[in-house]
């Protein structure tokens, strides 16, 4: 069952540190570009993550093609895909080691959910880290 209790989400944020962004973009225009720069500015070292783009850099970080090429431990994995798509990332969330995935808001898919809960990560889905981060108050993540 994804977390639900705030405070179980605000802890997951609280003691994460590194997230990997699956679907970041290099566009303004696109949430996942705004949500990387929001997670950024608040103090977590943001590792985006897209094949299209890989090799760029956004937000000054290097775009990696998958999750596995990156290797450092990643605390969080936040999903900008299609409902559909989620799973692959979540398996290759699970493979990798993470300890949690996070679905975007209109992310829903309760079977990749199941996966990674089976494998012993934390799993929040339907909501945003931006959004959850200033409505739980928290502080900037000291370097």
């Amino acid at each position: 069952m994804p977390l639900t209790r705030n405070e179980d989400i605000r802890a997951l944020l609280e003691n994460a540190r590194t997230i990997a962004l699956v679907g970041a973009s290099d566009r303004p225009d696109r949430p996942s570009y705004r949500v990387m720069r929001f997670l950024q500015d608040h103090g977590y070292r943001v590792l985006p993550v897209n094949p299209q783009i890989a090799g760029e850099h956004v937000h000054g970080e290097f775009v990696w093609t998958r999750l596995a090429d990156i290797g450092v431990p990643i605390d969080i994995v936040d999903i900008f895909r299609r409902p559909q798509a989620a799973g692959e990332a979540v398996d290759e969330a699970i493979a990798v080691g993470a300890r949690a995935v996070w679905m975007q808001l209109g992310v829903i898919n309760h079977d990749a959910a199941a996966r990674a809960e089976a494998a012993g990560l934390q799993v929040v889905m339907d909501r945003c880290p931006a959004i959850d981060i200033p409505r739980f108050g928290l502080p900037k993540i000291a370097a």
